[in-house]
């Protein structure tokens, strides 16, 4: 995204307001290259979920149920006037700091009164969720051409748009906890392809320090620990492999009362009959294809 100075100095050429919204972390919202996050967090919450919804109108009635959990004051309507109105503070002084002419644009062009709610105008601006949605769609349809070269480049630009859990400094309501769990799952989904693609490019062993941070996070992920199970194997540690189906069996039989599904015990099961001497090839039951091995598909 486009450095502060250089989108000011855009706007002073153009006119143009420059809207940059970012929700995967900490909430970070800048008009012309000024931030206009509120420290405040019932203020900060309302622009959440209006940058979440970035160009789209959200009704009053749904951010009063943010703020208040869905049980609304009758002050409701006029306390999120209030809160808009802090917000148009904030971008008028990010317009005024980034040298707007009078009558160019104002802080309601931004942040847009419409019938029955709000909506903040991205002015075109780039938002990291859209980005990432966009990379990671055109990552999936590369797996699903087996282009995995492409696939681990354009997932792993996606996944670097993550700069923390999403909407990371903002108190969530009902709405923003959903949002938040979505956007993880899709993160996930992301990330099981990426190391998928990296999986079937043979980058076994640049992948074990990734894999043995992610199993230990998600102890009841499968498709993880499935993959680093294959990873384990290929770099010649089918001992290590076969713990760590032990050790996750052991947690789901414990936490969820439940076995491992077929996928994973076929996978254990052709690590434990597979010869070691064949560490860095594809060994019998744990090869690239589909075929021979459990392929983990994504979700979401």
């Amino acid at each position: 995204m486009p450095a502060a100075a250089e989108v000011a100095a855009a706007f002073r050429v153009i006119g143009v307001v420059i809207v940059e919204i970012r929700v995967l972390g900490a909430l970070d919202v800048r008009v012309c290259g000024v931030s206009v996050v509120p420290s405040a967090p019932k203020p900060r919450q309302v622009l959440g979920l209006l940058a979440l919804r970035a160009d789209q109108v959200v009704p009053a009635g749904v951010l009063a149920d943010e703020l208040w959990s869905g049980r609304p004051p009758r002050s409701a309507r006029t306390t999120v006037q209030t809160y808009v109105l802090q917000l148009r503070d904030l971008i008028d002084r990010a317009l005024i700091a980034a040298g707007a002419a009078t009558g160019v644009s104002c802080a309601k062009d931004v942040l847009v009164t419409s019938p029955g709610g709000y909506m903040l105008n991205s002015g075109g601006g780039l938002t990291d969720l859209r980005e990432f949605e966009r990379l990671a769609g055109t990552g999936y349809r590369a797996m699903d051409g087996e282009d995995y070269p492409a696939a681990a480049r354009l997932l792993g630009e996606a996944l670097a748009l993550w700069r923390g859990s999403a909407f990371a400094d903002v108190p969530v309501g009902g709405q923003l906890a959903v949002e938040a769990k979505r956007l993880e799952e899709t993160r996930l989904c992301a990330l099981d392809q990426r190391i998928e693609a990296d999986l079937r490019l043979g980058r076994h062993r640049v992948l074990l320090a990734e894999l043995t941070v992610l199993v230990d996070r998600y102890r009841t992920h499968e498709s993880l620990h499935g993959q680093y199970m294959i990873a384990l194997h290929r770099s010649g540690r089918r001992g290590e492999a076969l713990e760590a189906y032990q050790r996750l069996r052991n947690t789901l039989v414990r936490e969820l009362g439940m076995e491992p599904s077929v996928g994973l015990r076929r996978l254990q099961r052709s690590i434990l009959l597979a010869g070691p001497e064949r560490v860095d090839r594809e060994p019998a039951g744990v090869a690239a294809g589909p075929e021979a091995a459990p392929r983990f598909s994504r979700v979401g």
